[in-house]
């Protein structure tokens, strides 16, 4: 069930869709977008809210940064094409494109969230920037919501495909892991060498099952190892 905007509300979002580039033809669908489900939930019940306009965004938004790296990053491989857009779509870069866009304030939370500061918390933000790309999918389809996604995160794509960010191993695994709804941790398996020189050895698990081992000097060093050999085996 649709919520009737006021006056207000639609100048606002006029507003930020002309920030966004976007000219809405239904402008309900970016009100949905921004519209978190504590407030359906506390303040207007059966009202929609962005939780399936997330998950088609975060559909759009994976193969939009796919085509983009595909495109402008030739040289890299299957397996470093995916490891560069799982550094691009990270949550911390979703949340700072979400708040450079002003989308925390526009956001409608029920009392409890809104107290608890629910306006400025990543998984929010993430979540707001992903509903937006989905309501600009189904407002005006595939190419413009592409060239928006284009607009927002080419940027951040360049510099993963230009410094190799995506070479921390740790964070991409971690990414990779979440969206697939898998854990994963890191057991220090074993030691070996004089206290002054000493070789760790770190396995990372995924649900309880060894994917990587490493061995280094440090413990996070070894982590990291353990993490590549993980990502490497992730495409296998």
């Amino acid at each position: 069930m649709s919520k009737k905007l006021d006056n207000e509300r639609r100048e606002r979002l006029e507003k930020l869709a002309a920030r966004l580039g976007v000219k809405f033809r239904d402008i309900t669908l970016l009100d949905r977008a921004l519209t978190h489900a504590s407030y359906a939930n506390e303040a207007h019940r059966g009202a929609e809210h962005n939780e399936r306009l997330e998950y088609l965004g975060d559909a759009v938004l994976e193969l939009a940064s796919s085509t983009y790296l595909y495109e402008h990053f030739p040289k890299l491989t299957e397996g470093e094409l995916t490891k560069a857009r799982a550094a691009v779509v990270r949550s911390a870069t979703l949340a700072k494109a979400a708040q450079k866009l002003g989308l925390g304030q526009m956001l409608l939370f029920g009392h409890g969230e809104e107290q608890s500061g629910g306006r400025n918390r990543a998984t929010n933000l993430e979540d707001a920037f992903e509903a937006v790309i989905g309501a600009i999918y189904l407002d005006h389809g595939w190419e413009t919501a592409r060239d928006y996604v284009w607009r927002q995160l080419s940027g951040e794509m360049d510099e993963v495909g230009a410094t190799e960010e995506w070479r921390d191993s740790k964070t991409v695994l971690q990414e990779l892991a979440q969206k697939e709804g898998y854990k994963v941790t890191y057991e220090l398996t074993g030691e070996s060498g004089p206290a002054h020189e000493k070789s760790f050895t770190v396995a990372v698990k995924l649900q309880g099952k060894i994917l990587g081992e490493g061995t280094a000097g440090s413990k996070k060093q070894a982590e990291q190892l353990a993490a590549k050999a993980a990502l490497d085996g992730w495409e296998k």
